[in-house]
C-alpha cells in the first residue's frame, strides 16, 4: 500500500503537471501567434508531455487504490517580453519541477513506501532530460534571439520527436 504522505503529495504533483501543461499550452500559442511553427510544435508537445506525466500519477493512484484529487491550476503566464522570455520560465518551472519530484522520492523513501519511491524513479530521469533539454533551448534562443528563423531551424533538426519510452509508468486512459 502507498504511504499516505506520499500519495497525498502526488495528489498535489497531479496538479503541478495540469499546471505545466497549461504553461506550455501558453508559450505554444505564443510562438504560433509570432509564426514560428516549429517552437510552436516543440510546446504544443511539451504540453502534451506534461499532461501525461499528470495521467501517470493517476495511474498509479489509482492502481494503488487511493482516490484521486484533480485539483484546480492557476491562469498560465500568456504574455512574454520577447521569444527567450518563455523559454525562461519553461526552464524555471522545470527546475521547480525537479525540486517537486525529488520531494516525492525523499517522502517515499521516508516512509518505507519502496513501490512509490520505484514508481518515482523514471519521473527523476525525465527531469534531468527537460531541465537539459530547456537550457540547450534557451542558449540556443538567447542567441538567435534576433534571427528566428535560426531558432526554427534549429527546433526543427534538434527537437524531432523522439522514440517514446518503454520504461515509462503507464497513463490513466491510454
Amino acid at each position: 500500500m502507498a504511504a499516505p504522505r506520499f500519495t497525498d503529495q502526488l495528489n498535489v504533483q497531479i496538479g503541478n503537471e495540469f499546471a505545466a501543461h497549461n504553461q506550455y499550452l501558453a508559450c505554444a500559442v505564443y510562438y504560433d501567434a509570432l509564426t514560428m511553427p516549429q517552437m510552436a510544435a516543440f510546446f504544443y508537445a511539451q504540453a502534451l508531455e506534461e499532461r501525461e506525466h499528470a495521467m501517470m500519477m493517476v495511474k498509479y493512484l489509482l492502481d494503488t487504490d487511493v482516490p484521486v484529487a484533480i485539483p484546480g491550476v492557476e491562469a498560465p503566464v500568456s504574455e512574454f517580453a520577447d521569444v527567450v522570455a518563455p523559454i525562461e520560465l519553461a526552464l524555471e518551472q522545470e527546475k521547480r519541477v525537479t525540486s517537486q519530484i525529488n520531494g516525492l522520492l525523499r517522502i517515499a523513501r521516508e516512509e518505507g513506501d519502496f513501490a512509490s519511491e520505484q514508481f518515482m524513479g523514471w519521473f527523476i530521469k525525465e527531469q534531468v532530460e527537460e531541465v537539459a533539454t530547456m537550457s540547450d533551448l534557451l542558449a540556443i534562443v538567447t542567441r538567435s534571439k534576433d534571427d528566428l528563423n535560426d531558432i526554427e531551424e534549429y527546433v526543427a533538426r534538434e527537437q524531432g520527436g523522439g522514440a517514446t519510452d518503454p520504461t515509462a509508468p503507464p497513463a490513466a486512459g491510454a
